[in-house]
């Protein structure tokens, strides 16, 4: 049942008028009264931040659509609106450019331009884009974020399979995503090998990771007179990224949009495992999207098998027991770039995968609760706790985030590691309630970091939340569990 009305309709104070659905609830009282308050809390950050057409990530600090946010903020809102989830990805897909990429920010118009940098005037989207396809009728960046899109357009469509079949849901938002992953898949493949490039590290998600810190340094960075962070007006400087690396990102972001926003190999280009692993993920959607609109989904089953040894063949390292990023423009293995040797997050998210060779998921579970990821932290930190560019506070380079875990306990559930699974499940929640939604935590105390209030761990807590509750006929993860078996009855 669709809940926009209660969720638009509140009392003065503001309350959320509705409970978790029944067979969600927990059998003690205490715990059940504590589910409903997460419900209830987290219900209450989406909808504060909720614009009418989509949520932002934070009110105060990032006041525009996000894409791999809205993704992730979709996949809980299908909890509480599933019409409003559909809004939510209906409304960033509006923003598509014609040559198929999703861009990473969907600018509000009516939100100041010093509100936040890089603004609409920074990316000149609809002069700069012009030969891309930039649209006409909204401003956004040129740049992209992971394609988590189909992946949460499919569990979107499974919150309620009516009103997504009356409205036209999937057979709306298919084209559009499959555009979007053969953007990636032929423009994005700059190393030749099958896999899709970023070009920027804002594209990766992970902005700030140390593993960006050899191919950023060859970067000149803007200077800092050019530019004014609005970020620091909000967050502290201590927990943000350098002026020298911010003066980075602006020139990377400044030469792709003077080059008219074509794709090649400039200063940056990486093959990152998390973006190349999420792909896969939403291609083994589109299959499933495919097969609800009729057709067999074998072929986008197949290449997400040839996009996950294309994964294994150019950035699994035997000994670090995970995945690495390839620097495309130098390094170590000489011409096509060399493997970058920093441990970030990002090389253990082809955990979600369900084609992974056994040996590679044992050895991935072994770092993910070895020393560099596991020992002594609370949450799964988003860089090595042994590497010397850790810090539990700063961004990306150590604290911990409610995506990635999200994207950890789907992985560990998906190859049998149910009680791993449980435990992470309840180490996030706990914490995404605890911090008041952080945006980000320490991965030691869950000690907040960044903004509060954001919505992407209000919306994952409140899937994990769900989760831990369902009803024993419901199935939490139905996209990737026995895609092997789906393609072979294909």
């Amino acid at each position: 049942m669709d809940r926009t009305a209660q969720l638009t309709t509140q009392s003065l104070d503001r309350r959320i008028a509705y409970d978790p659905p029944p067979g969600h609830a927990t059998s003690a009282g205490t715990a059940a009264s504590a589910g409903r308050s997460l419900h209830v809390r987290a219900a209450r950050v989406l909808d504060d931040n909720w614009t009418g057409s989509s949520t932002v990530p934070s009110r105060s600090l990032y006041p525009h659509q996000w894409s791999w946010d809205s993704a992730f903020i979709a996949i809980g809102l299908r909890h509480l609106s599933p019409l409003r989830a559909q809004t939510e990805l209906e409304t960033l897909l509006a923003a598509q450019w014609g040559d198929g990429r999703i861009p990473h920010i969907v600018f509000n118009p009516s939100v100041p331009l010093d509100a936040y940098f890089p603004s609409p005037d920074f990316w000149r989207s609809s002069t700069a884009g012009r030969a891309a396809g930039a649209p006409r009728t909204v401003q956004t960046s040129g740049i992209v974020q992971p394609p988590v899109h189909a992946l949460a357009a499919w569990l979107v469509h499974l919150a309620d399979p009516g009103l997504s079949r009356a409205r036209g849901f999937l057979p709306g938002v298919y084209p559009r995503l499959a555009a979007w992953h053969r953007y990636l898949l032929h423009r994005r493949d700059l190393g030749g090998g099958g896999l899709a490039s970023v070009v920027h590290p804002w594209e990766q998600g992970m902005d700030n990771s140390p593993c960006w810190d050899a191919p950023l340094a060859r970067v000149t960075p803007a200077p800092a007179r050019s530019f004014r962070r609005a970020d620091l007006d909000h967050g502290a400087a201590e927990d943000r990224p350098t002026d020298v690396d911010y003066g980075r990102y602006v020139r990377l972001a400044a030469d792709y949009r003077d080059a008219g926003y074509t794709d090649r190999i400039r200063d940056f280009a990486v093959e990152d495992p998390a973006f190349n692993a999420l792909l896969v993920a939403s291609e083994h959607a589109l299959a499933r999207i495919a097969r609800e609109l009729g057709a067999t989904g074998t072929a986008r089953h197949a290449r997400a098998e040839r996009l996950t040894t294309a994964l294994v063949d150019r950035l699994w390292d035997p000994e670090r027991e995970m995945f690495l990023c390839r620097d495309l423009r130098d390094g170590e293995g000489g011409e096509g770039g060399g493997l970058i040797p920093e441990r970030g997050i990002s090389g253990l998210i082809p955990l979600l995968l369900p084609g992974l060779p056994r040996e590679i998921v044992a050895a991935l579970v072994r770092t993910l609760e070895g020393p560099h990821f596991g020992t002594g932290a609370r949450l799964v930190p988003s860089y090595d706790l042994l590497g010397e560019s850790f810090d539990p506070h700063r961004y990306w380079r150590g604290p911990a985030w409610c995506n990635t875990g999200w994207l950890l306990e789907r992985g560990l559930r998906e190859h049998g590691e149910r009680e791993r699974a449980d435990a992470l499940a309840e180490a996030i929640v706990r914490t995404a309630d605890a911090s008041g939604f952080a945006e980000y935590v320490d991965p030691y105390t869950g000690a907040a970091c960044g903004a509060t209030g954001f919505s992407w761990t209000a919306a994952l807590a409140l899937d994990l939340h769900h989760q831990r509750h369902a009803a024993p006929h419901e199935a939490p993860h139905e996209v990737l569990h026995s895609e092997r078996q789906n393609l072979d009855k294909s």
